[in-house]
C-alpha cells in the first residue's frame, strides 16, 4: 500500500508583502499624510511639525552682470533673482508732464506714490519652464502659476511701497547763473528782485530707472511665492545703480563708470511673506465643527496637492512694530479669525529668521 508524502511545514515565517514609504504616498496620499498627523504631537511626512518652516539659505551677489541678484533656497525649492536697470527717458513717456521745481521746494514729491506703478518702473517676471519639477518642462509657454506669481509679486511691490520712487528718478539741475550779474547797480537790483525769484534755476526730471526683476526657479518643491518674494527682497537690497546724469550738450543721459559714485536702493522696511495650507482629516467637506484639520506652514509639493485652502500673510516688524501688509486667502472655509491670528503670530517668528539673513 502506497503512502503519500506531504511536505513538512517550514519553520521560516511567510514573507509579507511590503512597499517602501514612497509607494504608499503615491497610492494613498491622503491616508498617508493623515497617519503622520493623527498621533500627538503631530508630525508631517517630511518630519517637520505643523508650525515648522524649512531653513532658508540666502546668497547675494551671485550674478555679476546684474545690478543686483540673490539665490534663495528653502528646502528643495531654489530660486535665482536677477535685477537689471534700464533708463527710460521722460520724453519717451506718452502724455508725461515734466515735473519741475525749485531746488528744495518739495514739488518733486507730488504724485510720487503712484509714479512707479503708472510708468511701470518695476517689471517682475517669473520663469518656471526650466525643468524645476515634472510639471514644468523646458520650452513650455508660461502657465497659470507663473502668471499668477508674477501678478502677486507685482502687486506686493507696489502695495508695500518698499521702494522710494525718488531713488528711480534722474534729475537735471541747471547751473545757477545769477552770480554773473552781481555787478549790477543797486537800483536795478531792487527793481528786478521779484523777477530774479522767478528766474531761479529749477531742476527737472529727465529720465527714470526701470528695474526688470527676473525670477528663475531652478527647483520647485512647494511654496513658490514665499521663496520668490524672499529672492526679490534680497536682490533689491543688493542693487547698486550707477550714477546717471543728464548731459545738456549731448542731450542724453550718461552713466558714470565710477563705483564710488554708484548708490544702493533705499528700501522701506523688510516685508516677509509666510504661507500655510489647511489639511482636512476627511477628503469630503463637512461642517467646520465636525471636522478635524491641521494648519501646515511652508508646505511642500506633496502637501499642496492634498490641500485646497491656502493663506499667505505678509508682515513687517521693522522697528519693533508689527505691520500686517497683506492677507491673502484662497479656497476652503476652515480658516477663521483665530486661525488667522495664529498664522500672523507664526509669521512674526518667521520674519525674524528671514530678515536676519536678508539684512546680513
Amino acid at each position: 500500500m502506497s503512502t503519500i508524502a506531504h511536505p513538512s511545514p517550514s519553520n521560516n515565517p511567510q514573507s509579507s508583502l511590503s512597499f517602501p514609504r514612497e509607494t504608499f504616498a503615491k497610492l494613498s496620499p491622503h491616508p498617508y499624510l493623515l497617519a503622520h498627523l493623527t498621533p500627538s504631537p503631530s508630525k508631517r511626512a517630511n518630519s517637520r511639525s505643523t508650525a515648522q518652516f524649512r531653513t532658508p539659505h540666502i546668497n547675494n551677489g551671485s550674478l555679476t552682470h546684474a545690478e543686483g541678484s540673490a539665490v534663495v533656497r528653502v528646502g528643495d525649492t531654489t530660486v535665482v533673482c536677477g535685477i537689471r536697470g534700464e533708463i527710460l527717458l521722460a520724453s519717451d513717456v506718452p502724455n508725461y508732464r515734466v515735473t519741475t521745481g525749485a531746488v528744495g521746494s518739495g514739488l518733486e514729491e507730488q504724485g510720487a506714490e503712484e509714479e512707479a506703478k503708472d510708468l511701470d518702473l518695476l517689471v517682475p517676471n517669473i520663469e518656471l519652464s526650466t525643468g524645476c519639477s515634472p510639471q514644468f518642462l523646458p520650452g513650455q509657454a508660461p502657465g497659470t502659476l507663473a502668471q499668477s506669481l508674477s501678478t502677486r509679486v507685482y502687486s506686493l511691490l507696489h502695495s508695500s511701497r518698499i521702494i522710494d520712487n525718488e531713488e528711480l528718478r534722474i534729475w537735471y539741475e541747471p547751473p545757477d547763473l545769477s552770480a554773473l550779474g552781481s555787478n549790477r547797480e543797486d537800483e536795478s537790483m531792487e527793481d528786478s528782485e521779484d523777477s530774479e525769484e522767478e528766474d531761479k534755476p529749477k531742476r527737472e526730471i529727465k529720465a527714470f530707472w526701470t528695474l526688470y526683476i527676473d525670477i528663475l526657479f531652478i527647483s520647485l518643491d512647494g511654496n513658490p511665492f514665499d521663496a520668490a518674494w524672499a529672492s526679490v527682497l534680497s536682490a533689491l537690497r543688493d542693487v547698486r545703480l550707477p550714477h546717471a546724469y543728464w548731459d545738456p550738450d549731448r542731450e542724453m543721459v550718461l552713466c558714470s563708470d565710477s563705483i564710488s559714485k554708484s548708490k544702493k536702493l533705499t528700501l522701506r522696511g523688510c516685508p516677509v511673506a509666510s504661507s500655510a495650507v489647511v489639511f482636512r482629516a476627511k477628503e469630503k467637506r463637512v461642517s467646520k465643527g465636525e471636522e478635524k484639520y491641521w494648519v501646515l506652514v511652508d508646505p511642500d509639493t506633496f502637501e499642496e496637492g492634498l490641500c485646497d485652502e491656502c493663506v499667505t500673510v505678509v508682515v513687517d516688524c521693522t522697528g519693533g512694530v508689527v505691520k500686517v501688509l497683506g492677507i491673502e486667502k484662497v479656497g476652503g472655509t476652515v480658516v477663521g479669525r483665530e486661525e488667522i491670528r495664529r498664522i500672523v503670530r507664526i509669521a512674526e517668528e518667521r520674519w525674524k529668521e528671514v530678515s536676519s539673513l536678508i539684512e546680513a
